[in-house]
């Protein structure tokens, strides 16, 4: 029998945020490579097939390639589970592309970024009408470099909703990249662990929100949102729900 690796989106934190298609392959699955740095391990217990567990915490490309390998290779179901949603720095491609030298079958099952997560946690909504149409997810230049053009300073003078992944362990410097193009009373949220029992949010202004994370002592597995979206009440309605716009479901 042909095997298989199967790439998750485990969510953001809280095991119910795992689909139903993800639940179902974990549950059957003989072999879980999953990321045990940011993946809740309670999703394990889904699993009723005994599967070999592999945490690639610890495992560098080339051992979890050769994980994969030998499941398939041995015709078993292999579960390569990330956090939130894996095409949002889950360094799945790198992962496809030794698959495809090994002519691996692979699938990717979608699942809920920490983005939403911790949009749900804030209760905002990132699209406001004539407030912010546009949601950028970035980060800032680390040890991984960044094109040109995507630096945060760059990125602020759009104006939209940003939100921010791996920036609170350098929260000064995105501030002050922010700054560039956002003024200093721009609301800013910063969501740790979104959607997990031990959820926290700090909420201030680019003025004082470093002073407020540092307070909290934030330093990593913490989403920064910035913009307008995220901090009023005070927008117009959309036209969805406008009785006076017409469209084809509604005369």
């Amino acid at each position: 029998m042909k095997g298989k690796c199967i790439f998750i989106g485990a969510g953001p934190g809280d095991v119910e945020l795992l689909t139903l298609k993800g639940y179902k392959v974990i549950q059957k699955a003989e072999v879980i490579i999953y990321a045990g740095s940011l993946v809740n391990p309670k999703i394990l217990e889904y699993n009723e097939n005994n599967a070999e567990i592999y945490n690639s915490a610890s495992m560098d490309l080339n051992e979890t390639t050769e994980a994969i390998r030998k499941g398939v290779s041995e015709g078993k179901l292999v579960a390569r589970v990330h956090t939130g949603d894996p095409s949002i720095y889950g360094a799945i491609a790198e992962q496809i592309r030794e698959l495809k030298k090994l002519d691996i079958d692979y699938e990717i099952i979608p699942g809920v970024s920490s983005v939403f997560g911790a949009a749900a946690a804030l209760e905002s909504e990132l699209t406001l009408p004539e407030i912010s149409q546009t949601v950028i997810i970035t980060r800032p230049e680390g040890r991984t470099p960044k094109p040109k053009g995507e630096s945060l300073s760059s990125l602020s003078k759009h104006h939209g909703t940003m939100c921010i992944f791996l920036g609170v362990g350098m929260i000064e410097e995105v501030v002050d990249e922010l700054l560039v193009g956002y003024e200093k009373t721009t609301p800013v949220a910063v969501v740790k662990k979104a959607t997990w029992p031990d959820q926290e949010i700090v909420r201030g202004t680019l003025e004082n929100i470093a002073d407020k994370v540092k307070e909290a002592g934030f330093r990593k597995t913490s989403m920064i949102i910035v913009g307008d979206a995220i901090g009023t009440s005070d927008f117009n309605p959309s036209k969805l729900y406008d009785k006076d716009f017409k469209h084809e479901y509604r005369n």
